[in-house]
């Protein structure tokens, strides 16, 4: 594509002098002339230094270091026409040069130069739009031809009889469509049918730039409708179906994989031989880059249910499988991208282990290539989705190794693939085992902190799936994992909170993950999440129940209720109702604050050993280590108060209590030798009353001055905490507790349920039958044994009786 003539004669006026000669011999003289009021001048001026410039860059910088780039940037809104147009040929292959577009920023030129395009001269138009392709490689020049409304003027140009206008107007134009505004304006602006005329220029340079920049807004949907409207994709068909084209094949399979996301043009495909034609591109050896290419058509082509059936009904898992050999990265990483899209069809699964393509995939997460790993991880995921066959052989070609270290990468796409693969195989023994040997715990701690919302769904899942195993649970904890996983509980995210919830629950198994986790407020934020309508779900709940059951002090502090399944053990606690949204206090935590004026807290204490040791299914409190003091003197009363040990300060003991020590002792010896479980419940009741002040008449509570007694004791212990065998006095709360206590050490099921102003009571159920017939209970009943008034007396739930027992 060569220049156009330059030059045009112009006649002087009659009353002019004749032109004068002109010679310039130095740069310095011709800049000078610029300034020149003679036009002739400045033609012969301007043309010199487009001469001069054509040169080289050297020749370009000496003219922007002698001032040239101003008085020519003026000279282009000229009024006469040889003066601009040399002026903008001059300008043009000036801007070729880094320097000068730099400089040409500063000055604003762009306006004047978008006006101009509007003359009906082809010399102004190549140069102009030369000089705006140099420019437009800047973002801020991008953003001023686009805010001086340059687009329409191009696109007009598109249809320019000069090859190089069009050639200029289309590199000004695909660098503009980087940007999602002028994709969308080019569209709007009808920019299509000239692009697609474009593709059967002569020139493959013109040919090039119009697949580029239509594999550009083709990325829009409006865009793609257009398009087809235009008879687009059956010239893109034309180009990949002629030969003597290759060199436009994979830029033309470029935009038609931006068409293959719509249905309409899928179902172009089936009406024609495109997908024929696709597969043959797929199989053509030795040209990487339109095999790549097509597999990307191909894989677009396989985001449809009914065209992945299609795919498989001819064997194109083979192909696929083939490809995987390919030595060309980009042929790897887009046959992956189709094997992941294949593999939402179930029986293509099948055919890739059955072709031995899972150990082919599984060598790619090796790869130097980060683009590559990122798809065989996807390839992976959707491989192992709901197919343990698969996730078996992924594991017999050690593929759990190589996806446990990409959980270290950089790229969360990666990262979220990696631990989905692993989450779907971790639903077997052998490979979950496998999985934890080679660190997946301490590898999934990271994705635990990210920010990207598919690395969280995927992360919170896979430690969900591995947390069943005790060595998983206890290596979260130590690799500090239980933090990030709780911290997730403050996510708006449904899905991510769906699975943090889910994970929690299963870390609650254990009591030490489970007291970590209410370290870090996993209960008062599932207590607020689950007082939310919009956050709240049946996994939030669960989470909530699996940490409580492990917490059982925290359970009654919060929900003023144990179940008969709900069993105390040495260390449970008794700190009151909690406030709402309040963390609550471990034991060794209100232990060690300043004796205060409120009420106690009252713990339970039988363990005989200086370390207790919590079972193995259950633990009342496990938000603290439970010590003994052992080497003690034995209390022989109760009135023998015995102070806080303090030989140890650097760790906290739990002070003993042989008061209740003897109560579990005699209520094993007695109580289970009655044969009558109404008898053995009233003797049980006796014997808590007994020891905690005997029955007191309803009229004469007042009178019972259990507050003092237990100010008492705060004072002696010189501790809020005491333990519930010292109490002599004890009101409705203190007895239904001590009940509960021994009850469940004895074996026998009640309730602890909590009331308001330091009621609580227990709830027992036993069958109504009478002995001297031989009649079947009707159901369970369900009692409330008085421990107060009348101990051993059972009132029916929901009587006057029971109201009366239960509220002041």
């Amino acid at each position: 594509m060569g220049k156009k003539g330059k030059k045009d004669s112009e006649t002087p006026g009659k009353d002019t002098f004749e032109p004068l000669p002109f010679e310039g011999k130095t740069p310095e003289t011709i800049v000078l002339l610029l300034s020149s009021p003679e036009e002739d001048i400045l033609v012969k001026a301007c043309e010199a230094i487009h001469i001069f410039a054509e040169k080289g860059d050297e020749n370009m910088v000496c003219l922007l270091g002698l001032g040239a780039l101003e008085p020519l940037c003026q000279l282009i809104t000229h009024i006469n026409r040889l003066v601009r147009r040399n002026a903008f040929m001059a300008l043009g292959v000036m801007a070729n040069n880094g320097d000068v577009r730099v400089a040409l920023k500063n000055i604003d030129v762009i306006p004047s130069i978008i006006d101009k395009l509007s003359l009906d001269d082809l010399v102004v138009h190549e140069f102009a739009t030369l000089c705006l392709a140099s420019l437009s490689v800047d973002f801020i020049c991008k953003v001023k031809i686009f805010d001086n409304k340059g687009l329409p003027p191009l696109i007009q140009l598109l249809s320019s009889p000069d090859p190089d206008v069009k050639k200029n107007s289309l590199e000004v134009i695909l660098n503009l469509v980087q940007d999602y505004d002028s994709r969308l304006a080019v569209h709007e602006l009808g920019g299509i049918p000239p692009l697609l005329d474009l593709l059967k220029s002569d020139f493959p340079v013109i040919q090039h730039l119009a697949l580029k920049t239509l594999q550009n807004i083709t990325i829009d949907k409006d865009t793609r409708t257009t398009l087809r409207e235009e008879q687009g994709y059956e010239k893109l068909m034309d180009i990949l179906s002629d030969t003597e084209l290759r060199d436009l094949h994979a830029e033309a399979l470029d935009v038609v994989a931006n068409c293959m996301w719509d249905s309409e043009s899928l179902q172009l495909i089936h009406e024609g031989e495109g997908l024929t034609r696709l597969i043959e591109f797929v199989l053509t050896p030795n040209l990487p880059e339109i095999q790549s290419n097509a597999v990307k058509c191909i894989a677009r082509v396989a985001q449809s249910s009914e065209n992945r059936k299609l795919l498989h009904e001819q064997n194109f898992e083979t192909t696929l499988v083939e490809l995987l050999s390919v030595a060309d990265i980009s042929v790897k990483t887009a046959t992956c991208q189709a094997v992941s899209a294949m593999s939402l069809h179930r029986d293509s699964k099948n055919t890739f282990r059955e072709l031995g393509g899972i150990p082919a995939v599984v060598q790619m997460l090796s790869d130097d290539s980060l683009v590559l790993r990122e798809a065989a991880t996807q390839a992976l995921s959707n491989l192992t989705q709901s197919n343990k066959l698969n996730a078996f052989a992924v594991y017999e070609a050690e593929g759990h190794e190589f996806l446990v270290q990409q959980l270290y990468e950089s790229c969360p796409r990666t990262v979220a693939n990696a631990a989905a693969t692993l989450g779907n195989m971790a639903g077997q023994v052998v490979i979950r085992c496998s999985m934890l040997s080679h660190g997946a715990i301490p590898a999934l701690v990271e994705p635990l902190k990210s920010t990207d919302t598919q690395v969280l769904i995927n992360s919170t899942l896979c430690v969900a799936e591995l947390a069943c195993e005790t060595e998983a649970r206890a290596e979260l904890l130590s690799a500090g994992g239980l933090q990030p996983l709780v911290n997730l509980l403050h996510t708006y995210q449904k899905e991510v909170l769906r699975n943090a919830c889910l994970a929690i629950n299963v870390c609650a198994c254990d009591v030490p993950t489970a007291v970590e986790m209410c370290k870090f407020g996993a209960l008062e934020l599932l207590q607020e999440i689950n007082q939310s309508v919009n956050r709240r779900s049946s996994f939030s709940r669960l989470a909530m129940n699996s940490l409580l059951n492990f917490n059982l002090s925290v359970k009654y502090s919060l929900t003023g209720h144990l179940a008969c399944t709900d069993i105390i053990s040495d260390g449970f606690y008794d700190a009151g109702k909690a406030p709402a949204g309040q963390r609550i206090l471990t034991l060794e935590e209100l232990s060690k604050e300043p004796v205060n004026k409120q009420q106690p807290i009252i713990v339970v204490n039988t363990a005989t050993e200086e370390t207790v040791e919590p079972p193995e299914e259950r633990q009342s409190n496990p938000s603290e280590t439970v010590h003994g003091t052992k080497g003690r003197t034995p209390r022989k009363k109760k009135e023998d108060v015995k102070q806080k040990d303090e030989t140890l300060p650097e760790s906290w003991k739990m002070m003993d209590d042989d008061s209740l020590q003897v109560l579990v002792k005699e209520a094993k010896e007695t109580i289970m030798l009655l044969r009558d479980e109404r008898e053995q419940w009233a003797a049980l009741a006796r014997l808590v009353s007994e020891v905690m002040g005997g029955a007191v008449e309803m009229a004469k509570l007042n009178e019972f001055f259990w507050v003092l007694h237990l100010s008492e004791l705060k004072f002696q212990l010189q501790s809020n905490v005491v333990p519930i065998g010292l109490i002599n006095k004890g009101f409705y709360c203190h007895r239904a507790l001590l009940f509960k206590c021994l009850a469940d050490c004895i074996g026998m099921s009640c309730t602890l349920v909590r009331g308001e102003y330091n009621r609580a009571w227990n709830e027992v159920l036993f069958f109504n039958r009478d002995p001297s017939r031989n009649e079947c209970p009707s159901g369970p009943c369900r009692y409330i044994i008085d421990l107060m008034h009348q101990p051993g007396s059972l009132l029916g739930a929901n009587t006057a009786a029971a109201e009366q027992y239960q509220t002041i």
